[in-house]
């Protein structure tokens, strides 16, 4: 059977998820085989909700909006080769697609309709994927702090380019566990990540061979007109743009990174509405109820 218990967690990481945990074996395409650790939490019954994290994070970034809740059926993936899924050996195998199809498998694999999509930072983009990928079973669409819609020509932030360092990069993604160890940086309130939440994000990466993906990551987000990312994340914003379910915002305002990009997407994908928060990158653990309580309201907007 493709579904089965997920690997243990150490106590300080057990007792803070509020949810069951699985692992999903992938069963096509290149990365058959390999693993997805997910949360689900909720009613089976209960309106499905994919909730979607980026780069460098994994499901536990939605434990607190899970928490808040408690009458959907939430199901939080860990992206390939981040938190508790399988590792990817090589830099090149991170691809738009690929995430995009290995969730989208787990979903149809879950049998999810009347689906809300959620994602932030790179799960944005991935989440598009899915949509593109499930057709009519994707019934609306809440985006935080991401970048579905882009800039065109593409250009990198001060980050993706020292991404892109030869040596110094590695050293610094690989070596010393950047940019996990540095969440707090990047939030509203930079005591939102600190004790055993910083160690938390901290704790599936140990070692060398663990922390490809963040540096993967950082590389795909596209900075010229050449970069292999493009056709895929085109298709993504064209299906975000056309998508005919009801679509929403919710931004942080003191985001360092994504901030300024809440004027683009609400320009080119006219949401049904938008919240704005005085929170950071990861608005997730700084404003969970008001996550949950846009999701509850976008779901007023696409009834089962």
């Amino acid at each position: 059977m493709p579904f089965s218990p997920a690997p243990p967690l150490p106590d300080f990481l057990a007792r803070d998820l509020p949810a069951e945990r699985f692992a999903y074996t992938l069963e096509n395409g290149l990365d058959a085989g390999r693993t997805l650790h997910f949360l689900d939490a909720g009613p089976r019954d209960g309106r499905p909700v994919l909730l979607l994290h980026g780069n460098p994070t994994w499901s536990y970034l939605w434990r607190n909006v899970i928490a808040a809740l408690p009458e959907f059926r939430t199901i939080a993936p860990d992206l390939l080769g981040l938190g508790f899924s399988s590792r990817l050996p090589r830099l090149g195998d991170h691809t738009v697609e690929r995430h995009g199809a290995a969730i989208s498998e787990l979903a149809l694999a879950l049998d999810l309709r009347d689906l809300l999509l959620v994602g932030q930072d790179w799960g944005g983009p991935i989440v598009a994927q899915v949509g593109l990928a499930l057709g009519e079973r994707a019934t609306a669409l809440l985006l935080a702090n991401t970048a579905v819609v882009f800039k065109d020509p593409p250009r990198g932030s001060r980050f993706h380019r020292f991404a892109r360092l030869p040596i110094v990069s590695d050293l610094a993604f690989r070596g010393l566990g950047f940019p996990q160890n540095r969440l707090w940086s990047v939030q509203g309130d930079r005591d939102s990540i600190r004790g055993e939440t910083a160690r938390a994000y901290t704790w599936p990466l140990r070692g060398w061979k663990d922390r490809i993906a963040p540096l993967a990551l950082a590389r795909l987000v596209p900075n010229d007109e050449h970069h292999p990312s493009l056709p895929a994340l085109r298709r993504g914003a064209d299906w975000a743009r056309t998508f005919s379910g009801p679509k929403a915002l919710i931004w942080g305002d003191r985001d360092p990174i994504l901030g300024r990009a809440l004027a683009r997407h609400e320009r080119e994908l006219n949401p049904a509405f938008t919240v704005r928060t005085e929170a950071g990158h990861f608005l997730q653990e700084e404003v969970p109820q008001e996550i949950a309580a846009a999701i509850r309201r976008l779901a007023t907007l696409a009834p089962r």
